[in-house]
């Protein structure tokens, strides 16, 4: 056994919790493996792309050699810095959300909501640590994966070495992930500022927080501050809040935030950051006009960046660069043929599930497809997304603007959430539900939810478009009742209503007069 050679790890707050973590996805007194003389399939990064694609090929029970390498943490941003967190604060400023909104309900609201976001906090660090045994070094041992930590990188085209230990490799994956870009704004570095990969550390509330970014990540830390007591002010470079989304959809969400008291500031370019005695001081230009203010702390949330540094790999072929990551093909290989790449380093699609969904094409096409043969196409999947705010918004296929730059023609069926009883009920007809469908047929094309709990139903649609599953079988699929689910029956009550044309009214009639 070799001792570790490993760079140690600290996550602050060191507190019982953030130790358990550390124990768990970087034990500081792990000790890496012997190498074994040759792996089957050695992998480089731990996250979600990396873990799924160890774990698939351990899994099997065939004798494989697996070697898995991660230089910081195991689980990689969803676990540590990204869904997990994310989640248990957005759940956190959810229940002050409902608190401030009784009254609609018929009780009396609080006088005084107290938040005590040191307790959110540790809550948060409390959750995450205990989900974490399932991402750890131990757990990823127990399933026979050599697990090396440390600096991983390239020395030939069938080796990797990590903490002075060389891997010799069939199949090599891919799987490093990337990071949230720190923005070259003027001043910002000198004045300090947080990205995803910091916000979770805090303990003490900025009570004055400015966000960079008006995309998923930036409109949902954004809220949440902002629900916990934040004065948030939210900068976005275009005219909209997440303009890639449903234009429909992002209006609902901008104007949530601004009911809510958040100041958005829009068409905005930061000019420079000054550290200043009352606080960092942003400068700002806003549809021509300059503007400053003073926040504690500044939140950047546009963008990430692949890691793709460090690794040697020109070294062995593999093509990459600093935007678009390592270069792939539709079944997920490199330019070296025996080196493939999954996740965040070289997708489009920053989702954990898309990370997972990929790592399976992975373990296909590098293990199990002999001469190329019965390999899976990446673009072959469907893939969902959910926007976290409140209401989230979920979505899967085509946007409408999508298909009609494909030349399809498509019919679009809107349900509104005032027409959806439970969401009547509980108060959350702020919503709706869009299906696009090809003209002339049930196919469904894509689909667009808006609701407090979007992502829980958008998996209906999907499976629907996988399965090829259209509108008229929907409809008779049933949904119980009250559910703001049910919107997906009414949208496919609504299409069969528009078979009912004049020459299917005549045969009914003729039916009737014959039973």
């Amino acid at each position: 056994m070799n001792t570790h050679s490993f760079a140690p790890v600290t996550l602050p707050p060191m507190d019982r919790y953030n130790q358990e973590l550390l124990a768990h996805v970087h034990p500081p007194d792990w000790m890496n493996p012997r190498p074994a003389e040759q792996y089957d399939l050695v992998v480089i990064g731990a996250g979600t792309a990396g873990l799924v694609v160890a774990a698939g090929a351990a899994g099997l029970n065939l004798g494989l050699k697996v070697a898995l390498i991660e230089r910081h943490l195991m689980g990689g941003d969803c676990l540590n810095v990204g869904c997990v967190p994310s989640k248990c604060l957005i759940r956190s400023s959810r229940v002050v959300a409902d608190m401030r909104d009784t009254e609609a309900f018929g009780i009396k609201p609080a006088t005084n909501i107290e938040v005590d976001f040191a307790a959110v906090m540790q809550r948060l660090r409390r959750l995450r640590a205990g989900i974490s045994h399932h991402d750890s070094a131990a757990r990823f041992q127990n399933l026979g994966v050599d697990v090396f930590l440390g600096e991983g990188a390239f020395r030939s085209s069938n080796s990797i070495e990590v903490a002075g230990n060389l891997l010799r490799f069939k199949k090599a994956v891919i799987a490093t992930g990337a990071r949230a870009v720190r923005p070259q704004i003027p001043g910002l570095a000198e004045a300090g500022f947080l990205t995803n990969e910091t916000v979770f550390s805090l303990t003490e509330r900025p009570n004055r927080l400015a966000v960079i970014g008006g995309g998923p990540i930036g409109c949902e830390l954004a809220q949440a501050f902002h629900r916990l007591g934040a004065e948030v002010v939210l900068f976005h470079k275009n005219a909209h809040l997440l303009d890639r989304e449903d234009q429909d959809a992002a209006e609902i969400v901008q104007q949530a935030l601004v009911a809510e008291g958040m100041q958005l500031v829009l068409n905005s370019q930061i000019d420079y950051v000054e550290a200043t005695p009352a606080g960092k001081l942003i400068h700002f230009t806003s549809n021509g006009q300059a503007g400053a203010v003073v926040v504690d702390e500044i939140l950047a949330g546009a963008g990430r960046a692949p890691n793709i540094e460090g690794l040697n790999l020109e070294l062995v072929g593999v093509e990459a660069d600093s935007r678009r990551g390592v270069i792939v093909n539709d079944y997920l290989q490199t330019a070296n043929p025996n080196i493939y790449a999954a996740g965040d380093i070289c997708m489009n699609w920053k989702f954990t599930h898309a990370a997972d969904a990929a790592a399976r094409i992975v373990i296909k096409n590098a293990l199990f497809s002999p001469f190329a043969l019965g390999r899976y196409k990446l673009s072959s999947l469907v893939m969902p997304w959910v926007t976290y705010t409140d209401p989230e918004v979920a979505h899967v296929g085509l946007y409408e603007r999508e298909a009609r730059a494909q030349g399809l023609a498509i019919n679009t069926i809107h349900i509104p959430f005032d027409k959806v009883d439970r969401a009547i009920a509980d108060g959350e007809t702020n919503g709706f539900l869009k299906i696009h469908h090809q003209q002339g047929s049930d196919e469904i094309l894509g689909a667009t939810i808006v609701a407090r709990h979007a992502g829980e139903m958008i998996s209906e649609v999907t499976t629907a478009i996988v399965h090829k599953i259209g509108l008229s079988k929907l409809s008779s699929v049933i949904h119980p009742y009250p559910t703001q689910a049910e919107c997906i029956k009414k949208a496919a009550d609504a299409y069969r209503r528009t078979l009912l044309t004049p020459r299917t009214q005549k045969l009914l009639k003729v039916l009737t007069k014959l039973a």
